[in-house]
């Protein structure tokens, strides 16, 4: 396992026994006790350099010390992670900051940042010999899931909540995976594959859980820190559901600068919807989160429509750690900042990573975001997901006659 030394979890801070896949810590009774993977640093510091980094593979195994899990030759060919950081000037002054990037992860095979998670999830499951693997989804993890399941000739079985978008759905399938779409809730589809995980004895890769699966999601940090080294970002900005994203995200970013190969840290802007924004009310009011009091509300942004997040702590921690913020974006500014994006920047985004866009235009309007400042956004899913979205905000086309 690299570098690794150990895992500990979030809420008491003790060691914990490496689970096969999910888990939570043993000794403490919270379901949201989730886990940390941690890295000798000082021993990752003597390979993991800026000269070595010039000559290794444009994907995101180059970091392969600050993961939990050694490649072999068959995943360091799968062309997973060092997606583009796209310079967005015009997209910049819609949003009011001095500069824009865009972390643009629709690049990955499956085209989300959740490829990152499940190409470390599958190369885990197959050095514990697991003999399928399985998650729930509200479709960018599930498909991504099934498509390195399938490259990697692992069966897959994924729970979908009755809402997941057609087009998600359509990858599943595509792919050869066992699909199994629940009458229910994502909670009640999260539930139900822990119970069949935990009876079957599956590979169980639900992120939520899974520690080895948030330090894919990190390898978008490690790439922001190395990409900005020539010119330093002062926010990040991501759209946060769970928590795990904006956490792995920031804890690249942390572990880059403590190698030395980020000079200045960047603080991180987690974006939630205005209807389901329960970490940014944990953020703000500093109180920790309380399952019996999760709002019901809804967002057309089915990536980020999270109303229970059980990493909600990971999530706070980094953003505190970073001196960043939170904010909440309507769907109307989500729907704005779709169009924006495609139109100003030719990058087409789903709602749930159009969102870290609206959130910097938000932020620059609520004054924690300066003028002067140089933002990256970073996008984790293609517009491509959700066609019915896109294009209940994009309009309909002009019809003409042929002559």
């Amino acid at each position: 396992m690299g570098c690794v030394t150990n895992l500990t979890c979030v809420r008491c801070g003790g060691e914990v026994p490496p689970p096969a896949s999910a888990g939570t810590c043993p000794a403490c009774d919270d379901p949201f006790a989730v886990l940390d993977v941690q890295y000798d640093l000082d021993r990752a510091r003597r390979t993991l350099t800026r000269a070595a980094l010039a000559g290794r593979p444009a994907n995101h195994w180059r970091y392969h010390e600050l993961l939990p899990v050694e490649p072999d030759a068959t995943a360091l060919a799968w062309p997973v992670g060092f997606t583009p950081l796209l310079d967005a000037t015009r997209l910049a002054m819609w949003a009011g900051c001095a500069g824009l990037r865009l972390k643009d992860d629709t690049r990955n095979p499956t085209a989300s940042f959740k490829d990152r998670a499940s190409s470390v999830g599958v190369v885990h499951a197959l050095r514990a010999g697991a003999e399928r693997v399985a998650c729930a989804s509200t479709g960018n993890a599930a498909s991504s899931l099934a498509g390195f399941a399938a490259m990697a000739g692992l069966p897959a079985t994924i729970f979908v909540p009755r809402s997941a978008p057609e087009p998600k759905v359509a990858q599943l399938l595509v792919y050869g995976a066992d699909v199994r779409r629940v009458r229910g809730s994502y909670a009640e589809a999260y539930e139900l594959c822990s119970r069949q995980c935990a009876e079957h004895g599956w590979y169980n890769r639900n992120c939520a859980i899974n520690p080895y699966l948030v330090e894919g999601k990190k390898t978008c940090g490690l790439e922001i820190a190395e990409q900005t080294a020539d010119r330093p970002a002062s926010w990040v900005a991501v759209s946060v559901g769970d928590g795990c994203t904006i956490a792995g995200i920031g804890r690249g970013l942390t572990q880059m600068k403590a190698l030395g190969l980020l000079a200045g840290r960047p603080r991180l802007l987690g974006v939630q919807a205005a209807g389901v924004a329960p970490i940014a009310e944990a953020f703000t009011t500093g109180s920790a989160f309380d399952p019996a009091r999760a709002a019901g509300g809804s967002t057309m942004a089915d990536s980020i429509d999270v109303p229970v997040p059980r990493n909600w702590r990971k999530a706070v921690r980094e953003v505190g750690i970073s001196g960043g913020a939170f904010v909440h974006v309507t769907d109307d500014e989500i729907a704005e900042a779709m169009l924006a994006t495609g139109r100003l920047a030719g990058v087409f985004a789903e709602p749930a990573a159009a969102a870290s866009v609206a959130g910097v235009r938000r932020a620059v309007l609520d004054g924690l975001i300066e003028v002067t400042d140089d933002v990256v956004a970073v996008v984790t899913g293609s517009g491509l997901k959700d066609i019915a979205g896109a294009m209940s905000v994009a309009g309909e086309p002009v019809e003409v006659d042929p002559a």
